[in-house]
């Protein structure tokens, strides 16, 4: 399942595409045609995201929500739609003079009210990409909980954005004990994961890669100083993921191997239904 800053990625896109443009919108596949008839003539006000959940307004407070679920995206090719001919089950196109937006097998693809679009931001934790996160609510309910941090962390009322790749690698890279009660974990230490994940989301964004490793983290910080990082970014559409970085991470996928700090086997087990991967030597810290 895309991590939040993918979804924060595609969002960036389509506005970058068609905002301020009353495009083309159109269903395909046919299943939301209906709804897409609803938005034809309308602008295209803005794109955003909240977690891993997408809105896309129009002017009439019409609002598109669209949740990728694990199978889902949303592709953004340059070029109108002639020289872009639809492919596979394509749920939602929307298409312009400049670029086309297909969206294929979404979990969520519904046209909303902005009451509707309120009512699921109030129901999602902080998203540490966005400027209106109070990492403040999220340190609250993990403070209420007996759950072990790790399953805290997938639950997008708590933390929204957060995905299995960042949980286990930023409960590494702090030597968190993925098992520690909420109510047991430090504010300090809190604090400083809440720190990492905006620091890695916002790098994820540019360059639509999880990176959790201190020397490509390093590496992709100074591009985006010096400015190199823009010609990455308008490489990418959204097909797959970015390639400017090789794919490794601290644990994440290595069960049975070595801990790459102290060499104890990375161990693995089902947590709030994905496999959570961690070092029992490293990670002892509350």
């Amino acid at each position: 399942m895309p991590e939040g800053h993918t979804i924060h990625a595609i969002a960036g896109r389509i506005e970058h595409a068609f905002g301020g443009t009353r495009p083309e919108v159109s269903s395909p596949q046919g299943r939301f045609a209906e709804s897409a008839a609803l938005l034809q003539g309308r602008e295209l006000v803005s794109a955003s995201a909240a977690g891993k959940h997408l809105f896309v307004e129009f002017t009439g407070d019409a609002v598109v929500n669209v949740h990728l679920g694990l199978i889902g995206s949303w592709v953004v090719h340059p070029g109108p739609a002639a020289l872009n001919p639809v492919t596979g089950q394509v749920r939602l196109r929307i298409a312009g003079e400049l670029a086309t937006a297909d969206l294929r097998g979404p979990n969520v693809c519904a046209l909303i009210t902005p009451e509707q679009q309120d009512a699921i931001l109030a129901r999602l934790g902080p998203d540490p990409l966005r400027e209106d996160a109070d990492p403040e609510r999220a340190r609250t309910r993990i403070q209420r909980s007996r759950k072990g941090i790790g399953e805290l962390l997938m639950d997008q009322a708590v933390l929204a954005g957060v995905g299995n790749v960042y949980r286990c690698e930023v409960l590494y890279r702090h030597r968190v004990d993925p098992f520690t009660p909420g109510n047991a974990l430090k504010r300090k230490t809190f604090d400083a994961m809440w720190a990492d994940l905006v620091r890695l989301l916002r790098i994820g964004l540019t360059y639509n890669q999880i990176l959790t490793m201190d020397d490509q983290i390093d590496e992709a910080e100074a591009l985006i100083a010096a400015g190199d990082a823009d010609t990455v970014q308008t490489e990418l559409t959204g097909r797959r993921l970015g390639e400017h970085f090789e794919r490794r991470f601290w644990l994440y996928k290595r069960t049975g191997e070595p801990c790459l700090v102290c060499g104890s086997k990375v161990r693995s087990q089902v947590v709030a239904g994905r496999n959570l991967y961690w070092c029992g030597r490293c990670q002892r810290r509350h």
